[in-house]
């Protein structure tokens, strides 16, 4: 093998459960996956390999494995046997692959994608995109090297019959002798005013080095159209998040790009070379909640577009306040209380299927169409922590804002937002706090160029799935 390999695992996952009665239509129910990464083969060249070719199998560069997701969870890997015979399954298969390049996840047949989490042992999620219409999932964050990761998707059959599964790779671990790289992120794209620029790192920096600190940092830049004022700050080790000082002036265009490239940084080795990313920044959406007002209002460019009647988080389930910064979105999503640790049989459980919804923390809020909550919305606060409001706003928020947008929420009486645990919760730090976090001195901080977006950011939530 001169390249990495996909590895893929099926194990029973707190995937979906399917509906009560239909035990025999939930036995028969299920999807197959195809789940497929990138070889180092060919000097690298499957990186840059459509992903609709890998769909089409016209792309020799990539790898897939096929996985069969169940109404209970307990998916299975498919493999061809090497003799005749049917197709036969395998529990678990864990292979090294290339941290380098892409993950996608896709259908081999009809269904629905609903959710796809990746994360890492050590509770980082990895940034992707769903497709519109459910057919295929991408990252848009890149994997680090030696990592063990878990892949968690949640699906539809034909039937519309909820299945999951639970799956794991690990990636090759970086050589003894490799030089400290950064991958930055997002991907190229258009992104909201709020979006975090990330750099991760190939090998750590500890934080009793500063000195090497500072080096990456000097190296690490951010150039932007029109210029901005903004530094980096480290997250952890191996991460960094670069934001301006105030939000990305809209229509800005951002361009990242390493300068580690035979730099010196002591015990740690030297800096090798990097991709650069660009992206762009679209117009400025703000959507502002007022949970004891019961109302979100939504800016474009400062304008107000449209006030909209909302309803949140009601006593013991508290929506967060802060700065959240919007990190996807599903056209359809089910939420369940006991992925948040509410019990089956209790008056607080729920179980819906809940439209346009627009994820703002990793462990599982959202805002999303509520149409049982409708009488409550702009009068009280009735959920378990999401914002919810009428399927036709809900709709149209969905189509208005993009990752990277900004969502506020005030006079929730909730937690406030974390940082970095639990989504971009960056913003929620003033300036000066976000100088500390950097090795250089303010002064040089600020002056320091604009740095990149990478994956694996620290994201360590406390509830994994879906709330409403």
């Amino acid at each position: 093998m001169t390249g990495a390999a996909l590895l893929v695992a099926a194990a029973p996952a707190s995937a979906p459960q399917g509906p009560a009665g239909g035990s025999a239509a939930r036995a028969s129910a299920g999807v197959v996956l195809l789940v497929g990464r990138a070889l180092e083969e060919g000097g690298g060249s499957a990186a840059g390999c459509a992903a609709e070719r890998f769909r089409a199998g016209l792309c020799t560069g990539w790898r897939q494995q096929r996985v069969r997701a169940t109404a209970d969870g307990a998916g299975a890997v498919l493999r061809e046997p090497r003799g005749r015979g049917a197709v036969r399954t395998a529990r678990t298969v864990v292979l090294p692959t290339d941290p380098g390049g892409p993950l996608e996840i896709g259908l081999a047949g009809p269904g629905l994608l609903t959710d796809v989490t990746v994360q890492d042992a050590h509770g980082r999620h990895v940034g992707g995109v769903l497709s519109p219409k459910g057919l295929h999932w991408n990252n848009t964050e890149p994997l680090r090297a030696g990592e063990l990761y878990t892949v968690r998707v949640g699906a539809q059959d034909a039937a519309g019959t909820p299945v999951g599964a639970t799956m794991a790779f690990r990636t090759a671990p970086a050589p003894r002798s490799g030089r400290v790289t950064a991958g930055f992120g997002p991907r190229p794209g258009t992104y909201g005013a709020g979006q975090i620029v990330t750099a991760s790192l190939s090998r750590p920096i500890p934080a009793a080095d500063r000195e090497a600190r500072a080096r990456v940092e000097r190296s690490l830049e951010v150039a932007s159209e029109p210029a901005v004022q903004g530094a980096w700050h480290w997250v952890d080790a191996s991460t960094l998040h670069y934001r301006p000082r105030t939000y990305w002036p809209a229509h800005a265009v951002v361009r990242v790009r390493s300068g580690l490239d035979g730099v010196d940084l002591g015990e740690h080795g030297h800096g090798g070379p990097s991709e650069p990313v660009e992206f762009a920044i679209g117009d400025r959406i703000e959507a502002l909640t007022d949970s004891a007002a019961h109302r979100m209002t939504v800016r474009r460019n400062g304008r107000v577009l449209r006030t909209i009647p909302v309803t949140t988080g009601k006593e013991g389930f508290r929506t967060r306040s802060g700065i959240k910064v919007v990190l996807g979105q599903e056209a359809r999503v089910r939420m369940r209380g006991d992925t948040v640790g509410i019990q089956r049989g209790t008056s607080e459980f729920y179980d819906l299927s809940v439209r346009y919804a627009t994820r703002v923390t990793w462990s599982g809020e959202y805002v999303h169409a509520a149409p049982w909550s409708v009488d409550a919305q702009g009068r009280e606060n009735v959920s378990h922590g999401c914002t919810g409001m009428s399927t036709a706003d809900a709709a149209w928020f969905f189509d208005t804002v993009r990752i990277g947008d900004i969502v506020e929420v005030v006079n929730s009486g909730g937690e406030p937002m974390e940082p970095f645990a639990n989504g971009f919760g960056d913003w929620n730090l003033d300036w000066k706090a976000w100088l500390a976090g950097s090795a250089l001195a303010p002064e040089a901080a600020e002056a320091a160029p604009a740095a990149a977006v990478s994956a694996g950011t620290p994201r360590t939530p406390a509830r994994l799935l879906p709330m409403v």
